[in-house]
């Protein structure tokens, strides 16, 4: 095969292979969705947009119900114990067990009805939301307060904190593609 021949098969294979990588098919495979019946019931019951608790899912635990970080967070959503307590006296949960983290169902309800909570306190300002549910409402505050942060999307590397900065940028990015695959499917 000549060499000209071989640059003319390369780019064949490679503009089958960019199509096929803009598939549905592969989007889906690159952005899953487990326990999508929970995600759609809790987002419909506390009017949380379903595609942000896919990306604080994705981000928080890769949908491992089982993952416990380091600092003591639990489950899907990664709730720390004492804000799983505060959210189920405000909220009137009643769990079944002292485990009730660990089970999908009633992380993602607590979790969502928190990012609810947050919604309403910042007033549906995402990046405030986001940045509140990794780093604490009181801390949010502070920074807002004391003018590090503006609260604006558009000057998240304000945020004090790099760990929270990089959260709330991987969180709208994860809510972002999964708008753009899951937007007909999620409503």
């Amino acid at each position: 095969m000549t060499l000209g021949k071989r640059r003319a098969w390369l780019g064949i294979v490679l503009i089958a292979f960019f199509f096929l990588l803009n598939t549905s098919f592969v989007w889906k495979w690159m952005y899953p969705i487990k326990y999508r019946e929970e995600i759609m019931d809790a987002s419909r019951q506390y009017r949380v947009d379903p595609h942000l608790i896919l990306a604080v899912i994705r981000s928080e635990s890769s949908f491992q119900a089982d993952r416990v970080s380091k600092k003591g967070a639990i489950g899907l959503m990664q709730i720390m114990p004492d804000t799983a307590e505060w959210i189920v006296q405000q909220g009137g949960f009643k769990p079944a067990n002292k485990d009730y983290l660990y089970d999908p169902v009633m992380n993602i309800q607590i979790g969502t009805w928190y990012l609810q909570f947050l919604g309403n306190r910042y007033e549906g300002d995402i990046a405030k939301v986001i940045a509140a549910y990794n780093a604490g409402p009181g801390k949010v505050n502070g920074w807002l307060n004391d003018g590090q942060w503006n609260g604006r999307r558009e000057s998240l590397e304000d945020i004090p904190y790099p760990e929270t900065r990089m959260y709330v940028q991987r969180v709208l990015y994860y809510q972002d593609r999964y708008q753009r695959v899951y937007d007909q499917e999620l409503h």
